[in-house]
Parts: C-alpha cells; structure tokens; sequence
C-alpha cells in the first residue's frame, strides 16, 4: 500500500535519509563517482525534513522500502527522488510509485533527472512513456538526463 509520508516527522525524514544513503550509494557506483561528491547523498536529515516537496512510499513491516519525491510546480510535475531499499530492488516497487504518481497527475508535463548510466532508471522511466529533452555534464562529471512525459 501507499501512503504519503509526513517527512516534517524527524523519524520519517530518517528513514527517508536511510533510504537514500542505502540506494544512491548503489546509484553512485553505477556513475562511477565518489560518495561525498554525489548530491543526493549530502542531503541531512534536516534538508528532509524541511523540504516542500511531497513523499510517497511503500512500507513492509513498518520499514520503509521505497519512496518517490515529488515537486508540484502548478503546470508541471517533477520528481526530485525515487529510491528502492537494496534489498527490494527489481520487484516493481519503483513501478506502482510511478504510476500512483502519473495516476494523479493532471499537468501537462512530468519530468524526471537521473545519471545517463543509470540504465535501471533510464529504462523504467522510458516503459512509461518518457522521452529524452536534454542531456548535459554536471559539475560533477556525471552526465545527466532529463527525461518528460507530457499528457
């Protein structure tokens, strides 16, 4: 089941910082950069917890297993995060929070960021219908994405 998921709660924007520091050190690897040089593995448990955006996710015995981010943008939809626990992956979490959010949605537009390498991430989003509008190197050296959906 999901369930929107009150990141303004301190235990909450902890498991959501647990979920990302478990998924986006996988996703770092698979972009070949270092831990303290990836973004979405600096954010605190603060950052979190005073983000405006909105958190869906899925539990399995109370734990948290998976999670989307979402910025609404009044025109737009933007998914800042979507992580699965390691331990979960390839079992279409990911999948029923992307289409729990495209179900909802009634913008014109959704997008999404990922790293290009990332083909786990790149193929899911494009079974969906997404389609590649641009791609650059970040400060970073990791080249980026950025894929839309528009209705």
């Amino acid at each position: 089941m999901i369930l929107q998921v009150n990141n303004k709660k301190i235990e909450n924007a902890n498991s959501i910082w647990l979920l990302f520091q478990d998924s986006y050190t996988i996703e770092a690897n698979i972009l070949n950069i270092e831990k303290h040089l990836f973004p979405p593995l600096n954010r605190s448990i603060t950052d979190i917890s005073e983000s405006n955006t909105n958190f869906y996710g899925i539990y399995d015995n109370e734990i948290l297993k998976c999670i989307i981010e979402i910025k609404d943008n009044v025109t737009s939809l933007h998914i800042q995060s979507l992580v699965v626990a390691s331990d979960y992956f390839r079992q279409g979490m990911a999948s029923k929070l992307i289409s729990f959010v495209l179900q909802k949605n009634l913008y014109k537009e959704t997008t999404v960021e990922t790293g290009l390498k990332n083909i786990p991430a790149v193929k899911l989003y494009e079974s969906f219908g997404f389609k590649k509008v641009k791609e650059w190197l970040t400060d970073h050296n990791v080249i980026k994405i950025r894929l839309s959906l528009k209705n």
